[in-house]
């Protein structure tokens, strides 16, 4: 990754971080738009996903998975400051690096994203949703027992079908579903996770100091607008955009939509 300051203070950073079992990877068409529009842009790996070269039964804990965007945004040269957007699981990865350096962050931007508040603890967002799913939402999605050096912990490798009628169903079957279907690995929430139980985390002093957006998928068939507004409704006050027509990969349905977005709202707060 890029590191250090520019000139140019019309010119962002956005940092990008993908949702459960994906990886930079989806982010592809967003990034090309970011960039041709004269921004810089990162798309990161999470660690033991995309081509993170870690299995994900050596990832220890969530603090270790988002490894990777802590160090990023620890990196950020001095006066830097940060655009950070999540997908889905992502969000919760922006969570933690908010709370950690929130100087560094202009805005942070929650795409159908777990989006904690301060004062409750980060899985908040993951047990509502585990209890408002049917036990058939995962369909042809297989379940893994990692082997680890700690208790036995559970992961999922994404389905093809549940993939294609509740992930991707509005975006290019010939391109990204198909991507996707190769690319995708076996990912956990880490619910179970200390930092996930842990009501004290997030302050208002540091993750709630951060300026925060959420951007709702209209046509979301995995995360509904009910749960989205659900989660928007945790933290009065948050910006709230929506993209019609974007189903949960909101960044391949619509990313030229997305991309007006992100530039919309980064204009506003860097």
């Amino acid at each position: 990754m890029e590191v250090g300051g520019d000139g140019d203070s019309g010119r962002k950073h956005f940092v990008l971080v993908h949702g459960l079992g994906h990886g930079a990877w989806c982010w592809y068409r967003v990034v090309t738009m970011l960039r041709a529009a004269g921004h810089r842009a990162t798309a990161l790996d999470m660690a033991a996903s995309g081509a993170h070269p870690a299995r994900l039964g050596e990832v220890r804990s969530f603090e270790d998975y988002s490894r990777p965007l802590l160090d990023a945004v620890a990196a950020a040269a001095p006066g830097e400051r940060l655009v950070l957007v999540g997908h889905s699981l992502g969000g919760l990865n922006l969570a933690l690096a908010m709370e950690r350096f929130p100087r560094k962050v202009a805005a942070a931007v929650f795409l159908a994203a777990c989006m904690p508040c301060a004062g409750k603890h980060m899985a908040i967002t993951l047990e509502e949703f585990m209890r408002r799913i049917t036990p058939e939402f995962f369909m042809d999605s297989k379940s893994i027992v990692l082997n680890t050096n700690q208790e036995p912990r559970t992961a999922i490798l994404l389905g093809p079908k549940l993939m294609a009628e509740k992930l991707y169903d509005q975006s290019p079957k010939e391109q990204d579903l198909t991507l996707a279907t190769m690319l995708v690995r076996p990912g956990t929430q880490f619910i179970d996770d200390p930092i996930m139980k842990d009501e004290t985390l997030l302050t208002d002093g540091n993750y709630g100091s951060v300026k925060r957006a959420f951007v709702v998928a209209m046509d979301d068939a995995s995360s509904n607008q009910d749960m989205q507004r659900w989660i928007i409704d945790l933290s009065p006050g948050v910006e709230v955009e929506e993209i019609a027509g974007a189903d949960h990969m909101a960044m391949c349905s619509k990313p030229r939509e997305l991309c007006d977005v992100l530039l919309r709202i980064a204009a506003k707060y860097h």
